[in-house]
């Protein structure tokens, strides 16, 4: 028990070292390298974490049933809340005092193009909330596919 015990009041006391230690600020000066700044631009042929994830569903998929079947499933799950059943925008959290959006059959918004719709689902627009996090990037297209329909059918009264 004493060795742990010494063991341990050693290993806190080395520590203190990391609190010294010499740190870089962004844009700032940098001995480390040879041109003398802190920050330093990427190797080439580095690619971001996610970016073959971005990329890899950055592209429309084509039009199907099952994709407009799957798109009205996630679209009754993340979006009817506030946009309505019918994309009318009368769902019922704008029916508790939050703010409506607008109704997809709206004629500016029925010129939206599908890239925009899949853009404002996955990084938010005005008061909604990105999706990126909620939403897999794949559901992402078929719920554009589902708004686009909607937008053809008009809401029902």
């Amino acid at each position: 028990m004493r060795w742990a015990l010494l063991f341990a009041l050693l290993a806190l006391g080395a520590c203190d070292d990391m609190v010294r230690q010499p740190r870089y600020d962004d844009y700032g000066p940098g001995k480390l390298f040879a041109d003398g700044k802190a920050m330093q631009v990427p190797p080439d042929g580095t690619v971001a974490r996610d970016m073959l994830q971005i990329k890899a569903v950055d592209t429309r998929p084509p039009l199907t049933f099952a994709l407009l079947e799957r798109g009205r499933e996630r679209y009754g799950i993340y979006c009817a809340v506030c946009h309505a059943a019918d994309g009318s925008g009368r769902g019922t959290v704008p029916a508790r005092g939050y703010p409506q959006p607008r109704a997809f059959q709206d004629a500016d918004q029925r010129t939206l193009a599908p890239q925009h719709i899949h853009d404002v689902i996955t990084n938010g627009y005005g008061v909604m909330y990105p999706h990126a996090d909620r939403v897999a990037p794949a559901d992402r297209w078929a719920i554009t596919a589902y708004v686009l329909a909607l937008r053809r059918v008009g809401p029902r009264e």
